[in-house]
């Protein structure tokens, strides 16, 4: 929010300095963003008056000129200017003098011009960086002439409107009050303990008229406020050369007095307002609604718009005027015959506004300050501000034709004073320091509050431009930033206890969980906690999906963040896609983060929060590299995962497997779908994995447990069966363990087809299996006892998958 400093002092008075004023600001919780001195590049230049003109002797067009500066003395300029003459009031730039140029600067220095000496330059409104908006004339092709009676030898930069300070100011989303220059002065006659000069609304003349306009709000959610004026007898002009100066530090150039009286009011009071030419006004009546599907209109700004459902808009009898809240349409604009105005302030939801705005792509001042909110009290505040500028601007005689549309009350006097009852002791308690009484009661008052104070109770009238305090610890918050911080004494809380710091056991354990990953060469992806509806459909899920069970959030930036996640994998996908596309052919990524479940649609509770981890790989590799890094996590952390062949709609259909914890379903590997991959461009074979790490992590293995070095070695044994295509390479593993206590590992190492030797679907699959003898034995074992432990593996094997010993 940019606050020029010469505004401000038209409300309050300000005795101290402008950088004296950033800092109060600052300790009151506004952070000045920046402070500006409008003349800082403009030095030495003064006001001069040209007493005589005569041709330069060597030069036909150049002119010396004898300028009288007043206490500088009398100047010879000699200048290439064609609009000057005797008695002309200028500006002089003298003999070390600074002024801009070419988006810089340029020193001027004591010369001679063709032989003749020119001690400093005659000075253009763009060497001073102004406009016709600060003095009339700054525009023109030569040198700016000043108005006759300028005091001479004065620095120009009073004169020309430049001798202040703009403050660019953050304000928080939750203070749109501060979103204008009387809402930024309140703060600052708080600030100060200065009395706040009351806004000059004044209460215009209405004249009478035959006119009446009716207003209908269809969606009184969207629109909770509507006030309209008719305005007779208006004439179109340039606005007065203050309020064009004061648009013009805004950052806004005067169009004519009507259109600037709605930016003045924008600006002034925070209010966003509008005026329709009521010649192009159909029905001298309002409507606000929806638009329809495929609606549209043509803005100020000669932008035609494709409108869906929930945009807003406001209509006359017959058609569209207006995008609600962001601009005014073409076929209303304010023209140089315009005799009529209607003029709008109203109250727009601001996720509305917000929502039409980016869908749109169309900004505004006014979708800027909707965005952020505007209370009910300001359309009243703006109406009577504008109405009264109308008549002292002499552009326009307001009537008694006022048209509201509201669904809480038709009139200023309607909206309801919102009280807070508390206790000074409750205040106390939140900030832990004793405020006194009379400090607090002071404060509250100096922001507006009405104040009631008996003994221990308070009871405080929140003024209604202040939506954002809802309770006592709001009111707490606005005596403290005003009492001032350096007042709060560090405590602890009531069942605090002295730690010292560092990580938990948890994010220990997290932590170490990724340093193993990256020793599989995995880098670590993070993604946002939310996606776009349509990742469902790109994953082929099925309508009941349990994963299509999303939390939807109720403000998104867009479509595509409106969702919570249920399941990584579509963020992983994106990462892969995105850096193939960058030339980055093979990779390895993983994310550990959570995901947000609800058993019901729409969720009636807050969502479980699970951490998941997801893997990707790509380029390099294939599934059973994938397969390899999960057991590697397995290994590292003492959880014994097992893998059974899976299905999911997004994965290969040949090459997925299902991660097992016992007998719980903890996630799944696989190779992203062809069909997926082909929709997405991707030439190389995808392989993803995503893993319950909240699951996983109840396992594992707790610190690090000692096991006495084996006093007789391992033995070997290899084992060659013959089985069904379909068993799995996970099931057969799993049997030769379970056959034998001895038996501790076994590892496949070869699997052989031969339809003729083996039979139709039929395999061979060979291991080596280690057995390790008892730890406590007194010897190792000997081949009679492997063959035993062979025996019983063989035969467990027969038995369980009819598997025949090759």
């Amino acid at each position: 929010m940019k606050v020029p400093f010469s505004w401000l002092k038209e409300y309050v008075k300000i005795s101290v300095t402008a950088q004296e004023l950033e800092e109060k600001l600052f300790s009151c919780g506004f952070e000045v963003e920046e402070l500006t001195y409008l003349g800082k590049d403009v030095e030495n230049v003064v006001v001069g008056r040209i007493v005589q003109c005569e041709k330069h002797p060597d030069a036909d067009r150049l002119t010396v000129c004898q300028v009288d500066c007043g206490e500088r003395g009398t100047k010879q300029i000699v200048t290439a200017a064609t609009n000057v003459f005797e008695g002309a009031t200028v500006p002089v730039a003298l003999d070390g003098a600074t002024v801009r140029h070419e988006g810089g600067t340029q020193k001027i220095k004591t010369g001679k011009l063709r032989g003749v000496t020119s001690e400093g330059m005659f000075c253009s409104g763009e060497e001073l960086g102004i406009t016709d908006d600060f003095y009339e004339g700054a525009e023109v092709n030569g040198i700016l002439i000043l108005d006759m009676g300028t005091p001479l030898g004065v620095d120009i930069r009073p004169v020309v409107g430049i001798d202040d300070y703009i403050f660019d100011i953050a304000v928080t989303a939750n203070r749109p009050d501060c979103q204008s220059i009387y809402g930024m002065a309140r703060e600052v006659a708080a600030v100060l303990g200065e009395p706040l000069r009351p806004l000059d609304e004044g209460e215009p003349h209405r004249a009478s008229t035959d006119v009446k306009f009716s207003v209908e709000v269809k969606e009184p959610k969207l629109c909770p406020l509507y006030v309209g004026t008719y305005v007779k007898d208006v004439k179109i002009a340039p606005s007065p050369r203050w309020m064009r100066r004061r648009l013009a530090l805004m950052g806004l150039r005067s169009v004519n007095n009507v259109v600037d009286i709605t930016n003045y009011v924008l600006l002034e009071v925070g209010q966003p307002m509008h005026a329709f030419d009521r010649k192009y006004l159909r029905g001298d009546k309002i409507v606000v609604r929806c638009a329809g599907e495929g609606e549209k209109i043509t803005t100020l700004d000669e932008k035609e718009f494709a409108l869906r459902r929930d945009n807003l808009l406001i209509c006359d009898g017959e058609r569209p005027v207006a995008l609600a809240g962001i601009m005014g349409g073409l076929n209303s604009e304010i023209k140089e015959d315009t005799r009529e105005v209607f003029l709008e302030a109203a109250v727009f939801a601001r996720d509305s506004v917000r929502r039409t705005s980016r869908t749109l792509g169309q900004r505004s001042d006014s979708s800027a300050r909707f965005e952020k909110g505007v209370y009910e009290i300001f359309p009243w505040m703006g109406m009577k501000h504008a109405l009264n500028l109308f008549e002292q601007l002499g552009c326009g005689t307001p009537t008694q034709c006022t048209a509201v549309g509201s669904s809480s009350g038709a009139s200023e006097g309607e909206i309801e004073h919102r009280t807070i009852k508390t206790t000074y002791q409750k205040l106390d308690a939140l900030l832990g320091i004793h405020v006194p009484k009379e400090e607090v009661n002071g404060i509250l008052q100096r922001l507006g509050f009405g104040v009631m104070g008996e003994g221990e109770e308070l009871s405080v009238q929140v003024p209604l431009w202040r939506g954002d305090i809802d309770g006592y610890p709001d009111l707490a918050e606005e005596v403290i930033r005003m009492y001032g911080y350096d007042h709060l004494v560090p405590t602890f809380l009531e069942n605090a206890t002295v730690t010292h710091g560092g990580l938990t056991p948890a994010q220990k354990e997290e932590l170490r969980f990724k340093e193993t990953l990256a020793e599989e060469g995995f880098f670590e992806a993070c993604g946002y906690s939310f996606y776009s509806p349509k990742d469902f459909d790109l994953l082929r899920l099925p309508q009941d999906a349990g994963e299509r069970r999303a939390i939807t959030v109720m403000n998104p930036l867009g479509e595509d963040l409106s969702v919570m996640r249920t399941i990584l994998a579509p963020t992983m996908i994106v990462n892969v896609v995105r850096n193939v596309r960058r030339g980055n052919d093979e990779g390895r990524l993983f994310e550990l983060a959570n995901v947000y479940l609800s058993d019901m649609v729409p969720p009636e509770s807050l969502p479980t929060e699970k951490k998941h981890l997801s893997l990707a790989l790509w380029g390099e590799g294939d599934f059973f590299d994938l397969k390899g890094a999960v057991e590697g996590i397995g290994e590292a952390f003492g959880v014994k995962l097992d893998y059974v062949r899976g299905e999911k709609s997004f994965l290969h259909p040949g090459a997925t497997a299902t991660v097992r914890l016992g007998e719980k379903e903890v996630g799944w590997i696989g190779e992203l779908h062809p069909l997926i991959a082909e929709e997405l461009a991707l030439e190389k074979k995808v392989f993803l994995a995503e893993l319950d790490y909240t699951a996983l992590s109840r396992k594992f293995r707790k610190g690090v447990a000692y096991r006495p070095v084996p006093k007789f070695p391992d033995v070997t044994r290899d084992l060659a069966v013959v089985v069904e295509e379909k068993v799995t390479c996970a099931e057969l593993e799993s049997c030769i363990l379970r056959a034998c206590k001895a038996a501790k590992k076994a590892e496949l190492f070869d699997v052989y087809r031969d339809a003729l030797r083996l039979g139709k679907d039929k395999k061979s699959m060979a291991f080596r299996i280690t057995f390790s003898p008892d730890p406590n034995a007194d010897k190792g074992l000997s081949p009679e006892t492997v063959d035993g432990f062979f025996n019983k593996i063989v035969a467990n094997l027969k038995h369980n998958l009819s598997a025949e010993l090759r």
